[in-house]
């Protein structure tokens, strides 16, 4: 069957490695096996005519090989829920027609590559629950920064369909994608229109790429559960499309950008769990339909829908003074040491006049004679005014 353009067979019981004779079919364009027992992918498949390739949810264990490394057509790379170890190979780069790369749920370990910012169409990375560490290449997905690219409503392009179960397939293109903490299955037409970035549960680190905030066109961007620092870039009110942002637990400082209150599509808000202080943005606009969970574990924040008022931490003087602020005092300064050293200074002070009196008798003259002038005055000084007695 040498024409064969289409194999699809996704959830059934298949066992075992991909056949080698698949490496004749030079047409192949689709090939969906998901959800099955498939244990291995010869290494010599990979039709330059592939275009979707859906082998998430089986047993394929070890490096992810050159099995695709000529497929210069495809489109769909969908490897998720599999046991996928080593890095993201180089050659993804030239896959110059990759728009959904979706390698969520394996043990992928390096950095993101870089050579996935030569990759013009890519709308959609899901590259979750990895142990990808490194930087965030702050050059992803630049097609999504074009103001241009056109996208629906958003009650127009989500499909919510249960994630345990597979929808029917046909040759219409669908991806599983998470988003607002819950996983769609995008397809045909409304596929095109997502768009969203998900690195979570890695091991990213450094900063937020400011960058990322010229995606004007994104609609998801989880970076959860990494360790990413300093502070959340201003450049994140450039995405007006967004409708799910979550940045918890990582160890982002600094205040949460006001000029977020700009992002009036958010339906997921996420700050939790990071080292975030000033104020919250308050109950304003999107903003009023989150709570506080929203911005738990972090101390320093302050201000609706959190209980803690930011007036207490910018007027502290007005409080009462109570154990707790004392033992902060204590905290601060420790009052047996300040005690000390005084005591200590003004000892060497003494011993040094004493020392300098003691050695040059002109001064120590003058100054028994300041000192004798001194207590001279001071007694006349009391003496004309004591209240004289007059005896009859």
């Amino acid at each position: 069957m040498s024409s064969l353009r289409d194999i699809i067979m996704p959830n059934n019981q298949l066992e075992g490695p991909i056949p080698l004779e698949f490496c004749h079919l030079k047409y192949l364009q689709v090939l969906n096996l998901a959800g099955n027992s498939i244990s291995d992918i010869p290494s010599c498949f990979g039709p330059s005519s592939l275009k979707q390739v859906h082998l998430s949810r089986n047993r394929i264990r070890g490096e992810l090989q050159d099995s695709f490394r000529n497929s210069s057509s495809l489109v769909t790379l969908d490897l998720g829920y599999k046991r996928i170890n080593g890095s993201i190979p180089n050659w993804i780069g030239r896959l110059f027609n990759l728009t959904y790369l979706i390698l969520n749920n394996n043990n992928l370990q390096g950095r993101v590559p870089i050579q996935l910012c030569q990759l013009d169409q890519l709308r959609l990375i899901d590259l979750s629950h990895n142990n990808i560490f490194g930087h965030i290449p702050p050059c992803l997905m630049t097609k999504l920064r074009d103001r241009d690219f056109h996208v629906p409503p958003s009650s127009y392009y989500e499909l919510g369909i249960n994630q345990t179960a597979y929808p029917l397939m046909g040759k219409e293109e669908i991806v599983e994608f998470r988003t607002k903490t819950i996983s769609y299955f995008y397809r045909g037409k409304i596929l095109t229109k997502m768009s969203g970035i998900d690195l979570s549960c890695n091991k990213l680190i450094g900063v937020i790429p400011p960058q990322i905030g010229n995606l004007v066109m994104i609609h998801t961007l989880n970076l959860s559960h990494n360790n990413l620092t300093e502070s959340i870039p201003s450049t994140f009110s450039n995405l007006k499309q967004i409708e799910s942002l979550d940045l918890s637990y990582n160890n982002l400082s600094g205040i949460i950008p006001p000029q977020l209150v700009e992002l009036s599509f958010l339906a997921v808000f996420n700050m939790a769990y990071n080292n975030l202080s000033g104020r919250t943005l308050g109950l304003v606009a999107q903003f009023s339909t989150f709570n506080a969970s929203s911005y738990v574990g972090n101390p320093l924040l302050c201000g609706l829908p959190l209980p803690k008022s930011c007036d207490a931490i910018e007027s502290p003087m007005l409080l009462p003074t109570n154990s707790s602020d004392i033992g902060e005092e204590n905290d601060f300064m420790d009052m047996d040491i300040f005690y000390i050293s005084f005591t200590v200074s003004y000892a060497i002070v003494l011993l040094t006049i004493v020392a300098v009196l003691f050695i040059n008798p002109c001064w120590r003259r003058t100054w028994f004679y300041i000192v004798e002038t001194w207590m001279t005055s001071f007694y006349y000084f009391i003496v004309d005014h004591l209240p004289k007695c007059h005896c009859i």
